[in-house]
């Protein structure tokens, strides 16, 4: 099974200036675990997830306050739609992360994460129907 075949095509963009808080509210209101960060001004592409904002509100951090920018990761690991789940898997053990940005011709078309990796390999074993599968 391929990346393609595994990812959520639901990918949260938001800006570097956004608030942890205001990244967490549209996290939550789209039940994804992540968001990309795009910041125009550089060109560049991050990542900020659910485990970042924690850990800033962990460390005393006012949600309110606190931007984007200065919890995303930048040197992101992306995957390709082609790339087997393995693949994905092994990025993402190596990296220590949850979630890959999946590039096609140097744009993001989607977000695979350990839950979707999962899901795929759990309805393939178990022959799990996909809309049980989704409750998971």
């Amino acid at each position: 099974m391929l990346v393609r075949d595994a990812m959520s095509t639901v990918i949260l963009t938001i800006g570097p200036a956004h608030t942890l808080r205001q990244a967490a509210r549209l996290m939550s209101a789209r039940r994804v675990g992540s968001a990309v960060v795009l910041d125009p001004d550089t060109c560049g592409l991050g990542i900020l997830t659910e485990r970042d904002i924690l850990n800033a509100i962990g460390d005393g951090m006012s949600p309110d306050e606190e931007p984007a920018h200065a919890h995303t990761t930048t040197d992101v690991v992306f995957a390709a739609p082609e790339w087997t789940l393995e693949e994905a898997a092994t990025a993402m053990v190596r990296g220590g992360f949850r979630h890959l940005v999946v590039l096609e011709d140097q744009h993001p078309v989607g977000v695979v994460s350990v839950r979707d990796i999962i899901g795929c390999w759990t309805r393939g074993r178990l022959h799990v129907p996909a809309e049980q599968a989704a409750i998971v």
